[in-house]
């Protein structure tokens, strides 16, 4: 996905909360740093995630290990190419789904779909000022706390 904004700018927006929280989960544990270990919280539909971060590399790449012991765990990896002064393009690689062929396929579809909602919410954040709420409104019957 192309955002049109600098490098430095989309790439703080995946590793400081406090922005992230505006586009994609409601509670972090704290800033992503190489080797830090945070949980990522939804708070409305009651899920979270582990994330381990595995690599950073400013401005470049982001990558983790993020799960849980339930559902297991996969890597991400986000990788960020500078176009000129203002354009950022965001590449997102998920990997190391299990299960059979159906599971591997409903879990791709399911990853591939959740990440392009937060990339639309991203470059709308980014570019317009504005907060889709697309991660909660994507299921909102599923809810299990009211969003403030």
């Amino acid at each position: 996905m192309l955002v049109r904004r600098p490098v430095e700018e989309v790439f703080e927006a995946f590793v400081d909360p406090s922005v992230t929280t505006r586009f994609w989960f409601t509670k972090s544990g704290g800033r992503l740093t190489a080797g830090a270990r945070v949980l990522w919280e939804w708070e409305m539909y009651g899920a979270a995630a582990q994330v381990e971060v595995l690599a950073i590399e400013p401005n470049q790449r982001i990558r983790i290990r993020w799960g849980d012991e339930t559902n297991g765990f996969t890597e991400v990896e986000w990788t960020f190419k500078r176009r000129g002064a203002n354009e950022t393009f965001v590449s997102i690689v998920n990997s190391g789904f299990q299960g059979d062929g159906d599971a591997v396929v409903a879990q791709a579809l399911d990853s591939t779909g959740g990440f392009t909602m937060m990339l639309c919410a991203l470059k709308a954040l980014l570019e317009h000022g504005i907060e889709l709420n697309v991660v909660a409104d994507k299921a909102p019957g599923a809810h299990v706390r009211p969003i403030e």
